[in-house]
């Protein structure tokens, strides 16, 4: 009978939802800020975003091909790396850079650390804040459609802020402004991160913890909370990014610190620090400590030695 013994690690026990199905659910999900997007940017958006997913689904056929692993492509987490990587660009980026970074997501952050599970920070995240670095000029183009005739290029509502010329609250709340393609329209997101919330994809820890936070801090240092929460990729972030199952702490306790922790982070960056946004940047940073989260908040065993 020992030789029939399996030793494996966790989980144990199979659930009726898989990695392709949950992945499913986020594409529905990001599908209202996308059709916002071609609204409010015209449809270059479309262009940028089937790059980056295409981007990304070929390097990671590539790169696990010449690596000779067993293809993941079916589990769908590619194709919502390359959407994700895709709302948080410009829609003027030029295209080889959109393709530079998306295989800079797939193969530098999700393969080389071993693929889906295994990543120490958010792919779309990280190479997002690498093009950042090394396209500055192209990453900070921003432009939109007026009428849908004439471009107008402009700065974010964050930038402009510091010019007080803010945009009324329900122009930031349906996104018709400069900005990343995917992260202006708060009402495309709120809605994409309702279904994740009725689906279970996510839990309410991390995007209550990362808005409030946010929205406290702004009222503590006497800012325009309602600004802060509908300006730059904040509602992207705290529902799409921050919540990802790899690079997030798994205990209430622990999401709720993480969620937290993003949240500070963001305030510093926008009231204290040289850029404007700091919604990528926190994420990342949280990313990192989230191994320490994890260990601080995980659950103690009720088992014990009992007493003679």
């Amino acid at each position: 009978m020992m030789e029939k013994l399996t030793v494996s690690v966790s989980p144990h026990f199979s659930g009726k939802r898989t990695t392709q199905n949950i992945m499913l659910d986020v594409i529905i999900a990001l599908i209202p800020a996308l059709i916002a997007s071609v609204i409010i940017f015209g449809w270059r958006s479309l262009l940028v975003t089937a790059v980056c997913v295409s981007a990304c689904v070929l390097s990671e056929f590539l790169f696990q091909k010449i690596c000779k692993r067993e293809s993941t492509l079916y589990d769908l987490s590619a194709v919502v790396t390359g959407i994700i990587l895709a709302f948080n660009l410009p829609v003027t980026i030029p295209v080889w850079q959109a393709v530079i970074g998306s295989m800079t997501a797939i193969i530098v952050v999700k393969q080389l650390f071993g693929g889906i599970g295994q990543n120490f920070a958010n792919p779309a995240v990280t190479a997002r804040i690498i093009m950042l670095i090394a396209f500055s000029n192209s990453m900070t183009a921003w432009q939109f459609p007026k009428n849908s005739v004439d471009a107008l290029s402009g700065a974010t509502p964050l930038v402009a802020n510091f010019k007080d010329s803010t945009p009324p609250y329900l122009t930031l709340f349906l996104g018709n402004h400069g900005g990343c393609l995917g992260e202006t329209c708060v009402l495309a997101l709120v809605l994409g991160g309702i279904y994740l919330l009725i689906r279970k994809v996510i839990s309410w820890h991390i995007p209550v913890a990362f808005i409030g936070t946010v929205a406290l801090m702004s009222l503590l240092c006497g800012k325009d909370a309602l600004f802060q929460i509908l300006s730059g990729g904040l509602m992207l972030g705290a529902f799409f990014m921050a919540t990802d199952y790899s690079t997030s702490p798994s205990t209430k306790w622990g999401k709720i610190i993480f969620g937290v922790g993003c949240g500070l982070v963001t305030i510093l960056i926008r009231f204290w620090g040289n850029l404007p946004e700091g919604v990528s940047y926190s994420i990342l940073l949280m990313n990192i400590l989230t191994p320490y989260i994890s260990k601080l908040t995980r659950n103690k065993p009720l088992t014990g030695r009992a007493k003679s």
